[in-house]
């Protein structure tokens, strides 16, 4: 490990032993390893709804490519607040034979909707162009999603075994 990445880490005491908190950094590698989260948000109504959807990062945030007239692109708006959560898949060939549940990472967000179009989105990050189908990427309505306050994880950091702990397994890392 460099002398960085131990820099990063923190240990936490937990029951018998020491944990490895993960680190900002870590959180976002792995976010950025995977393409799939859980997005929820509340209609105006006051309804919860959540979502599956595939995302992109960069520049500490995510970007969802959403249809213009999706429950998503309307309701965001409303209030600008959402909850993520990224499952993490863990276990390797291991998951295969057994069942191992991902980890988690969670958090809460502001999220802007921007127009179909906005040039700004889609000349930043030439990643979104992989979401979506290049006919329908000038149609489609880009969510910007800035975390805040902190990354709530479960599994990450930690063996597959000590995820049967949650006391071992969860971690509560500042997002800045």
């Amino acid at each position: 490990m460099t002398k960085t990445g131990r820099q990063a880490e923190q240990k936490v005491a937990v029951g018998n032993g020491d944990r490895r908190q993960p680190a900002r950094e870590e959180i976002w590698r792995r976010m950025s390893k995977a393409s799939f989260a859980v997005l929820s948000h509340v209609t105006p109504n006051g309804e919860p709804r959540s979502s599956g959807v595939v995302y992109t990062t960069g520049r500490g945030r995510l970007y969802v490519a959403v249809a213009p007239d999706s429950w998503k692109a309307l309701q965001i708006p409303a209030t600008g607040q959402v909850a993520v959560t990224v499952p993490v898949r863990r276990g390797g060939l291991l998951s295969l034979l057994a069942p191992i549940p991902p980890a988690t990472i969670s958090f809460h967000a502001r999220a802007v909707v921007h127009p179909a179009g906005h040039s700004y989105i889609t000349s930043l990050l030439p990643e979104l162009a992989k979401l979506v189908p290049p006919e329908r990427l000038a149609d489609c309505r880009i969510v910007e999603i800035f975390p805040e306050g902190h990354f709530l994880t479960y599994g990450i950091g930690t063996s597959l075994l000590s995820m049967r702990n949650p006391a071992a397994a969860r971690a509560r890392v500042p997002v800045n």
